[in-house]
């Protein structure tokens, strides 16, 4: 296999989809470093694993010896990306988005080389237009084609509200590529629309047009939805290392292998494949396999050290709990909005009723996944995989499942 090739292959790994592969393997063939650019609008103080999706991937590109570009949207967030959404998003202020961009820059290291990283902004050039110059921008698509957008079709169908201001976030991410001459730009699937108006852009402008490579969304700890702070099925990679290992095992076995495709830099393809095969076999059990996914998320974002001391202190944790971690995992399907904690022990068959579920949280003696349950008004999502314990003995691993 050639070079180009292989660099096409690790490339393509955990890919959406490539626009356009010829393209990009006939930049490939130029032999000079790529620009490659991924953009983050500082909306949040924090990143979480669903960005390092993509930090993965510009790490891939540098070390095939490319140039990547963290672009931090400080002009952009204060649009406000309407990518997805079905209200207009409130615009951030320039407080908050120079708060939240210096934490990004601060952390975008823990993946990224540092000396094949240029951070940018793109208030840079944003900055310096004029009010004629985003006229003469906005000048370049039509309403018509921005509703061909799904999220503005949707919402115009349904006759929501879609601010004039919305229209101007696409063509805004598409110049930042004109901007920064990129050859490469990256994106989640739900930015495809952006991405290829980079695309058009460069073309009006006579640069040669981006290849658009699109990333899946990765699924957080609930195994259903986006991962999401507002959600708060995400796991953040300024959080400890203990923290990132016990999140991390909380996640279903199927959702592992999504995660190690999306999220592992140390395991090639084929090594998550001989991992999958010998879990299917029984020569590797699912725990272990999870167990060194935590360790390597957690070694990536807090250090060697603090990732084996976490992985130390989850094993004692299921030893002290004299837990058989082989007990046989029970489906329990739970309505649309979840299910409470007292019902969810009792559907376990680990209580008779609610109220004795009642008595056990007021001693404190109810706990999941190794911790003692406060809120007795919690409600678990379905996707979710826990282990439950009342009292000192009785634990059952349960699943849930959407379907009440």
């Amino acid at each position: 296999m050639s070079d180009i090739q292989q660099a096409l292959g690790l490339i393509g790994r955990g890919a959406d989809e490539i626009i356009k592969h010829e393209e990009l393997e006939a930049r490939l063939k130029l032999g000079r470093p790529l620009r490659i650019k991924a953009g983050f609008d500082p909306t949040a103080p924090d990143l979480h694993l669903g960005h390092t999706v993509l930090l993965n991937k510009m790490r891939q590109f540098q070390d095939l010896g490319h140039q990547v570009i963290f672009l931090i949207g400080d002009f952009t967030g204060m649009i406000g990306d309407p990518s997805g959404k079905n209200v207009t998003r409130r615009p951030l202020s320039r407080e908050d988005i120079e708060a939240n961009a210096k934490t990004y820059a601060d952390q975008v290291f823990k993946v990224l080389d540092r000396e094949r990283t240029e951070v940018r902004f793109n208030s840079e050039w944003f900055g310096q237009m004029s009010a004629a110059d985003m006229i003469r921008l906005a000048a370049k698509h039509t309403v018509a084609r921005m509703l061909e957008r799904d999220d503005f079709a949707k919402r115009y169908a349904a006759q929501q509200s879609i601010a004039i201001h919305e229209f101007l976030y696409p063509l805004v991410q598409g110049y930042d590529s004109v901007a920064l001459k990129c050859d490469v730009e990256l994106g989640g699937t739900d930015q495809k629309f952006n991405l290829l108006m980079g695309r058009m852009l460069q073309e009006d402008a006579g640069q040669p047009p981006q290849i658009v490579l699109t990333m899946p969304l990765l699924e957080g700890l609930d195994g259903v939805h986006k991962m999401s702070k507002s959600l708060g099925n995400y796991v953040g990679i300024n959080e400890p290392a203990i923290d990132i290992v016990n999140k991390t095992m909380k996640i279903g076995d199927e959702l592992m292998w999504r995660w190690y495709e999306l999220l592992s830099l140390d395991r090639s393809a084929a090594e998550i494949e001989t991992m999958k095969h010998d879990v299917a076999a029984g020569q590797l059990h699912p725990r272990d396999a999870k167990l060194a996914l935590a360790r390597e998320l957690a070694a990536r974002f807090q250090g060697r050290d603090e990732a084996d001391r976490a992985a130390e202190q989850w094993t004692a944790l299921v030893r002290e709990q004299r837990v058989d971690v082989d007990l046989p995992l029970q489906d329990i399907a739970v309505p649309a909005e979840g299910i409470r904690v007292a019902p969810l022990f009792v559907a376990a068959k680990l209580a008779s009723s609610n109220s004795e579920v009642s008595r056990k949280l007021a001693e404190r003696a109810v706990r999941i996944d190794g911790s003692v349950v406060e809120d007795r008004e919690r409600v678990l999502a379905a996707g979710s995989e826990l282990l439950l314990q009342i009292g000192k003995r009785a634990f059952a691993r349960v699943r849930l499942v959407a379907g009440a």
